[in-house]
């Protein structure tokens, strides 16, 4: 063996977080080792171990509060990991050669070089990263290299360190390199710690000559690969709980490019990628920023969960977001500033990745076959533009720049032509974005092909994409730079501000085309007759634009509105048309989902709200697209007939006149579609069943539900309890009807049932009869926001029984299920509660909005139950942690609850019994 194995790993890199001797005290170990070498004491290793995790446990401590005091200063955080990481491999190894198995005079074959590979062998380590080695032998290996071997992973797996091993030989190395690209790439990033370097200088000499030479080409093709399923993987960009080392924008993929690098151009460092063209020095110094961002956020994660967690969910956020020193200002909290810069830098990262592989394409892929060169028209291009590989070019920068609206007009030829823009035209689009001035922005060219991009090529959103990635949307309306990469801190939201409007867009696009007739059916057809198509995208692009700021969006978004329409070339007309819907967008979602609309004032309210037909008909496809834009889940069939339903009552009252929604009126229609559906009864059961019902049932509830409910009360008993179970698919729910003999607090036992069972509900209405019985028709749906599966109805028909016969107490059983999950305790969720007494002509609403746990509508309606409330409805809007609890309610004589000091006391009670289960959940 080399008298190499001797000493201790090449000094560290320069610029550590803390002092090296603060890390790691070399010259003590040293003593240790040499005098147990000296003594031949073999049973020092206890010593030596315990000495080891004494160091180790130290040097961790050090680095960590050296970081913790210079957050950002990741890279000599990383260094410092893998400096500590060195010595403890290399005490390891020299204890297991030099004491526990010594061998002073090796033979040729008896020799070990000990290589570090993949992240640590580039030198780069989190707090809890693997440590990967290789060890390297020159042929099969010998009884004494193993002994050395397994004595030296013991020791390190006895200092909870996670190793990943291999021992090979030379011929090894390149065999399985060329048989799988993660070893190869693994052995790209080799660095040789201790024992001998002649063999590990062969196998660096082996790899470029024999594995590496002229497969550049499949090893691009094999990381792009590897890189789109890791993308499909882990989702897109913008998903809201990101994958730091893994998701698009991490680190893996700032990795793949310097792997491209080094494999192609034996670059050693990023830097090296300049000279030869890959990168501008600016594109350089934004590779360092992201990469530096997002060493730090992974760093500080394994600290903070003192293991290798890459993922920042929601409850890591905010504690990453106050290690970094993030603060809540302006009305944004500390934890959306840390993930808007967050994106940034993902966006960034995915910009820099276009950049460098474009320009490998033209050196390292493969031409196209002659043939499919032959007869494979290129697209035309108008003059000024070329196409390299199949993308739009710049043939003249000089000639493109100018002319300030090419940096427009290249959208649009992209558009036009189906092709996708050049990353050397996007470098010059980016560094030249001053160019778009308030100048080029009032001129009416400008204007026109903005709003064309729009409304023109029928594919806005890969315009709005690109142009939001390049700058050129917040450039050309500068108002929209502070929702750009703005995440909005909650579960109901998939996307950021910015990807979330084009989302929207998205989603207008694909009605226009009539791509989604059969799920929208309203929306689609208010299209097809046609709207003011300017006066609607510009209104869905401008939405969410006052996002972020401590007033409320919709009304700064409105008077934002005013400012910018007139500026993208809209009529004063159309700019009134579309700050109305800005400051209005929410309603008609609040409307159907959070009120009750069987009630004809919420439908007269909002008629009045809206005036007209035009703005019903912008105002629904804008929500429709609104909430299809939030998430992939979000929009189901629940929503869709609320909308619809809101919508056809709004339109009817609007073009007949409010009078078409009187009460009288629906009630006889009712009546008169029950005896249809019951039309083989005899007259006399009918007459019954109608004359049974006040007035709100016949209004509040669909004849398929006055069916069931008049088939239970037909045969019901005076003691017991009848239940019809229904799957409702067109609402994606479940509706559950019961009847049984009227007495207090039915209600509230039968939400804590339905809890009980995981069932969750969306919508649901009580009705006393003139002769006693109660008529309940609740909707639920499963955890996952589906009606339940039947399987599971016959246990749900059997627990409500159970609960309402008095053998289970809900309040007792319903602590274990009542629990908020660790990764979403972070959310703060104030408690509002509001008292309107003009929303309905009977009843008082009281809307609570407050933070979603399974067990809440059970505890609000017992607090309502204890203070004598009848509850007539209760309507249940779900938006990820955050949900509106809407209950009709009245006093025990009947009126609404006007005293104010009624209210107050409610008000405490309902507070009360959401501090208490809180309390209980978080637990």
């Amino acid at each position: 063996m080399s008298d190499i194995a001797l000493h201790a790993p090449v000094a560290p890199a320069p610029k550590l977080i803390c002092e090296a001797s603060d890390i790691f005290d070399t010259a003590a170990f040293d003593a240790l080792l040499d005098a147990a070498v000296a003594d031949n004491a073999k049973g020092a290793r206890t010593d030596i171990l315990a000495h080891l995790k004494a160091a180790q446990k130290a040097g961790r401590a050090r680095i960590a509060d050296a970081f913790r005091a210079d957050p950002f200063n990741a890279r000599p955080t990383t260094r410092a990991y893998c400096y500590l990481a060195d010595c403890l491999v290399g005490a390891a190894f020299r204890t297991a050669n030099l004491l526990l198995h010594p061998n002073p005079t090796p033979t040729k074959g008896e020799r070990i070089a000990v290589l570090a590979v993949g992240g640590y062998g580039r030198g780069e380590m989190a707090p809890f990263s693997d440590v990967d080695l290789l060890f390297l032998t020159p042929y099969k290996i010998t009884p004494w290299a193993e002994s050395v071997i397994e004595a030296t992973l013991y020791m390190l797996w006895d200092l909870k360190l996670k190793v990943g091993h291999s021992s090979r030989t030379v011929r090894d190395c390149i065999r399985l390199g060329g048989e799988d690209f993660t070893i190869r790439t693994a052995m790209l990033e080799h660095r040789f710690l201790l024992g001998d370097s002649a063999l590990a200088d062969e196998l660096d000499t082996r790899l470029r000559a024999d594995l590496f030479a002229g497969t550049e080409r499949d090893f691009i093709r094999a990381k792009l690969a590897e890189r789109e399923s890791r993308h499909i993987r882990q989702g897109q960009r913008y998903v809201v709980e990101p994958n730091v080392k893994e998701g698009k924008g991490g680190l893996r993929d700032l990795q793949s490019l310097f792997w491209i690098g080094k494999y192609i151009y034996k670059v050693q460092d990023a830097a090296e990628l300049v000279p030869l063209g890959l990168f501008t020095d600016e594109e350089f110094d934004t590779f360092v920023k992201a990469e530096d961002f997002l060493w730090a956020v992974r760093c500080h994660l394994h600290l903070l969960t003192g293991r290798p967690t890459e993922q920042l969910t929601f409850d890591m956020q905010v504690a990453v977001a106050d290690a970094m020193g993030y603060e809540d200002k302006a009305g944004r909290r500390g934890v959306e500033i840390f993930m808007q810069t967050y994106f940034l830098e993902a966006t960034d990262v995915g910009d820099l990745t276009r950049i460098f592989l474009t320009g490998l394409e033209a050196v390292h892929l493969k031409d196209e076959p002659l043939l499919e060169r032959l007869f494979k028209r290129k697209p035309r291009v108008k003059p000024g533009y070329a196409v390299i590989h199949n993308r739009l070019a710049i043939e003249n920068d000089t000639a493109f720049l100018s002319d300030k609206l090419n940096l427009l007009r290249i959208f649009e030829e992209a558009l036009r032509t189906g092709m996708l823009i050049h990353p050397d035209a996007m470098r010059l689009i980016k560094s030249n974005l001053d160019l778009i001035d308030d100048e080029m922005r009032r001129t009416p060219e400008a204007q026109g092909i903005f709003i064309d991009l729009l409304l023109k090529h029928g594919n806005p959103e890969r315009a709005l994409r690109r142009m939001n990635e390049l700058g050129v949307l917040s450039a050309f309306i500068p108002e929209f730079e502070h929702i750009v990469a703005m995440m909005q801190f909650n579960m109901y939201h998939s996307y950021t501000v910015d990807e979330h409007i084009i989302q929207c867009i998205a989603q207008l696009a694909k009605i226009e085309k009539e791509e989604l007739v059969e799920d929208l059916p309203v929306a689609s057809s208010i299209l097809k007759r046609g709207v003011n198509r300017r006066v609607l995208y510009v209104a869905l692009l401008l939405h969410d634009i006052g996002k972020g700021r401590s007033e409320d969006h919709s009304i700064l978004g409105a008077q934002m509105v005013r400012k910018i329409a007139p500026r993208l070339g809209l009529k004063q007309e159309d700019v009134d048309t579309a700050e109305w819907l800005v400051r209005y967008h929410l309603l008609m979602s609040d409307m159907a989902q959070k009120r009750d609309i069987a009630d004809p004032r919420t439908v007269r309210d909002f008629a009045k709200a809206v005036q007209t037909v035009k703005r019903l008909d912008l105002l629904c496809v804008l929500t429709v697209c609104d909430i299809r834009g939030v998430g992939p889940n979000v929009w189901n069939n629940w929503k869709a007939v609320l909308i619809r339903a809101l919508y056809r009552q709004t339109k009817r009252a609007l073009e007949d006149g409010m009078e078409a929604l009187t009460r009288d009126n629906r009630g006889t229609e009712a009546k008169k579609a029950l005896r249809e559906a019951l039309s083989d009864w005899p007259r006399k059961d009918l007459q019954i069943e109608t004359a049974r019902h006040y007035e709100p049932y016949w209004q509040g509830l669909h004849v398929t539900a006055h069916v069931a409910f008049a088939k239970l009360l037909r045969n019901a008993d005076e003691s017991g309890i009848a239940i019809d179970l229904h799957p409702d698919e067109d609402r994606d729910a479940t509706r559950i009807c019961f009847i049984m003999p009227d007495h207090h607090g039915i209600f509230a036992r039968l939400t804590g049932a339905l809890a009980l069972v995981g069932a969750n509900v969306v919508d649901a209405r009580s009705y006393t009869t003139k002769d006693g019985y109660v008529t309940d028709a609740f909707w639920v749906q499963d955890a996952d926001g589906n009606p339940f599966d039947p399987s599971r109805l016959p246990r749900l028909r059997k627990m409500i029984e159970r609960t309402l016969a008095g053998e289970v107490v809900t309040r007792d059983a319903i602590r274990d299920r009542d629990k908020i999950k660790k990764r979403e305790k972070a959310f703060k969720v104030p408690t509002h509660i509001t008292f309107d007494n003009e929303g309905s002509d009977i009843y008082t609403i009281i809307e609570v909005d407050t933070r979603d746990r399974p067990g809440l509508l059970h505890d609000l309606t017992r607090t309502l139950a204890a203070s004598n409330v009848y509850i007539a409805s209760a309507v249940i809007a779900t938006y990820g942690e955050q949900v509106v609890d809407t209950f009709y309610v009245k006093d025990m004589f009947g009126l609404k609850y006007f005293s104010e000091s009624k209210q107050a006391s409610l008000e405490k009670k309902l507070r009360a019994a959401i501090a208490e289960g809180t309390e209980r959940a978080e637990g």
